[in-house]
């Protein structure tokens, strides 16, 4: 089959479509005909040379795909040659063909096409995970979420609402008017903005209950004073750095909490449950309408490269798609 190649940590050139040996299925997996993978800012760190695929995992990017299942491997239960499934990966979305531990396939949701539905697993089950079991977004509360015109961000914003939340969202002015489309009732420019005055004000004051962030360091301790009493912080990006200073006086007279987690290392087991949670509760919504997958564009598979590029201005809304 063909994949993309990492050649040598760098640019995007370095990113090459090329022969490589072809996947067999191992017992719990079967193997997926990709039809199109997601880019994620993890693939662009991968390709830097700062986020290496855990153990056992493909060395290709590509952290989810949809496409078509052409072989299953012993003790796999559930599953068909010939269906039509998303996949959660820890690697090797950028190919051909893929193997996926079952417990990391979903069905393709009713009503959405098999292109779009490699818009959904990465950011289904990060953003389920981290804003529902984790984050405990109840009704009537206020999410605050950075990067809301990502394909996190998009996703998060459509959750948030159908779970009956007030979200706000950081983004560039230029994104504001989609991202209310999509159910944000408040808009930052965090260029021009500051957004923990911006929260406090369209709160009356009482600030987030539950802040969902991709920067990391150089928004920590602002985004606890964005807190509201009670709130939670939790961190999945670390675009603004690994360190910063914490103030944990702030924290307890808050009795807020900070949390940090990664998707993609975590054991096969976990990443099943989260899965099965993204199948139960989110699965209805996307097929209801509540929530559909925003793709911004396709790229061609082989022009990775470009993909890539346009990733890296941010300019993009939503999801850019690699497709064969």
């Amino acid at each position: 089959m063909r994949a993309i190649t990492i050649s040598e940590p760098g640019g995007p050139e370095a990113l090459v479509w090329t022969e490589v040996p072809d996947p067999e299925p191992g017992p719990g997996e079967v193997i997926v005909e990709v039809r199109a993978s997601g880019v994620n800012r993890a693939d662009l760190l991968q390709r830097q040379g700062h986020y290496p695929p855990p153990p056992g995992a493909p060395a290709y990017p590509g952290l989810e795909c949809s496409g078509v299942i052409r072989a299953i491997g012993p003790e796999v239960t559930g599953w068909q040659v010939g269906q039509e499934v998303c996949a959660l990966l820890a690697g090797g979305g950028y190919a051909e063909r893929v193997a996926v531990p079952a417990g990391q396939l979903l069905p393709v949701p009713a009503g959405v096409d098999l292109v779009e539905a490699a818009a959904l697993p990465e950011v289904a089950c990060t953003v389920w995970s981290n804003v529902v079991a984790l984050g405990r977004l109840a009704k009537g509360e206020t999410l605050l979420l950075h990067g809301g015109g990502s394909g996190i961000g998009t996703f998060a914003i459509q959750l948030g609402v159908a779970l009956g939340a007030t979200v706000v969202v950081t983004a560039r002015a230029a994104k504001h008017d989609r991202l209310r489309e999509l159910g944000a009732a408040h808009t930052i420019d965090y260029r021009e903005q500051d957004f923990v005055e911006e929260v406090r004000r369209v709160t009356d004051g009482r600030g987030a209950d539950l802040i969902l962030d991709i920067v990391g360091a150089a928004y920590l301790p602002r985004n606890v004073a964005a807190l509201a009493t009670g709130g939670r912080l939790v961190v999945i990006g670390l675009q603004g750095g690994r360190k910063g200073e914490l103030d944990l006086g702030a924290l307890l007279a808050k009795r807020a909490s900070v949390a940090a987690t990664s998707l993609r290392s975590r054991p096969l087991a976990e990443k099943a449950e989260i899965v099965r949670g993204v199948r139960e509760q989110v699965w209805p919504l996307v097929e209801s309408g509540a929530i559909r997958p925003i793709v911004d564009r396709l790229v061609r598979m082989a022009d990775a490269e470009d993909a890539h590029r346009l990733v890296e201005t941010s300019d993009h809304l939503g999801k850019v798609l690699l497709v064969r």
